[in-house]
C-alpha cells in the first residue's frame, strides 16, 4: 500500500468550519452499509432500536394529539422507520431523504406515504401544509449556522400556524471525546467504507461554540485515499432556546429525549418541541 504522507500531514490541520469531505450518502457501496445499520435491531447506530422508535412515535403522537388525517413531514427520514409507523396511525406523511437507497427501501415498505429523494436544505414545499415537521436522530446538528437558520425559516413556512417542529440534538456530553480523538485501524477483508482492503485514520477536531468534526481518511491498497467528515454542533436547552427564539419560535419545550424524559445536565441528547 502506497501512503501519501503529504496528504496525511495536511489533513491533521483542522479544516475550515463545516467544510465537507467526500459525499457518502449516495455512494453505492456505503449506502448499502448505512441501510444495514438503519435496519439493525440490536443497536442504536444510524437509527434507534425498534422498541425505542415505537416509544418515540407513541409519545409524539399522544403529546401533540395527532388525529388521523393530520399532515406530518419527516426530514431525513432514512428508510422510513418513523414515517411508516405514523402512516399506520392514519397520518398523511411525507418523508424526505438524500439517500436514494434509503428512499427506495422506504417506498418498498410503505405505499401510504409520499417520499422525496432530495437534500432537505434545498427543499421547496407549500406554505402552511403540515401539522408537524419532524427531524430525528441529530440531523439538526450537522447543519452550519446559515443552513440551520435557513431550515428554521423554511420549517416555519411549511408549518400550519398551530403546528410543531419536533427534533432532537446531541449535547456536548456525546462528542466531548472528539477533542482528543486520534486512532487508526485496518480492514484486510474490506468493511464499512469499501469491499477492498483498506486502512482508516480517524481524527477529531474541536472548535468554539461546541462544534466538533470527526474525520476519516480511508486508504486502499491501490494507493488511493478518500477523506470523509462528520460535523456536529452540540446544543443544550440553554443554547438551542435563544436560537429558536431568534428564528420566530416562541413556545419551546425541552427534554432528554423524544419520549418526554426530563432533561438533566448528564443528558447526551436533548429532545425539542418548538412552536411559533
Amino acid at each position: 500500500m502506497h501512503i501519501d504522507l503529504k496528504t496525511i500531514e495536511q489533513s491533521q490541520t483542522p479544516p475550515p468550519l463545516f467544510k465537507r469531505g467526500a459525499p457518502m450518502w449516495n455512494d453505492p457501496y456505503i449506502a448499502k452499509q448505512m441501510l444495514n445499520f438503519h435496519l439493525g435491531e440490536s443497536h442504536d447506530i444510524a437509527s434507534r432500536r425498534p422498541e425505542i422508535i415505537n416509544t418515540i412515535v407513541t409519545w409524539i403522537h399522544d403529546t401533540l394529539s395527532l388525529s388521523a388525517g393530520k399532515a406530518l413531514l419527516d426530514l431525513g427520514c432514512g428508510p422510513g422507520l418513523y414515517t411508516r409507523r405514523f402512516a399506520q396511525r392514519g397520518l398523511q406523511v411525507t418523508g424526505v431523504d438524500f439517500s436514494e437507497n434509503s428512499i427506495d427501501y422506504a417506498m418498498s415498505q410503505d405505499s401510504d406515504s409520499t417520499y422525496i429523494c432530495q437534500d432537505y436544505t434545498s427543499l421547496d414545499l407549500p406554505d402552511n401544509a403540515f401539522d408537524v415537521v419532524m427531524m430525528i436522530y441529530g440531523d439538526f446538528c450537522v447543519l452550519s449556522d446559515s443552513e440551520r437558520d435557513n431550515l428554521l425559516a423554511n420549517v416555519r413556512r411549511w408549518l400550519k400556524p398551530d403546528g410543531a417542529f419536533v427534533f432532537d440534538v446531541t449535547t456536548p456530553k456525546l462528542h466531548a471525546y472528539l477533542e482528543h480523538h486520534r486512532t487508526w485501524f485496518a480492514k484486510p477483508e474490506g468493511g464499512f467504507w469499501t469491499d477492498q482492503p483498506y486502512m482508516v485514520l480517524e481524527q477529531g477536531f474541536a472548535y468554539p461554540e461546541q462544534v466538533r468534526c470527526e474525520q476519516f481518511i480511508v486508504m486502499t491498497d491501490d494507493g488511493s485515499h478518500t477523506l470523509y467528515r462528520n460535523w456536529y454542533r452540540d446544543y443544550t436547552p440553554d443554547t438551542i432556546t435563544p436560537i429558536l427564539q431568534a428564528n420566530g419560535y416562541n413556545q419551546i419545550e425541552t427534554y432528554t429525549d423524544l419520549a418526554g424524559t426530563p432533561y438533566t445536565d448528564d443528558s447526551e441528547w436533548c429532545g425539542v418541541i418548538a412552536r411559533q
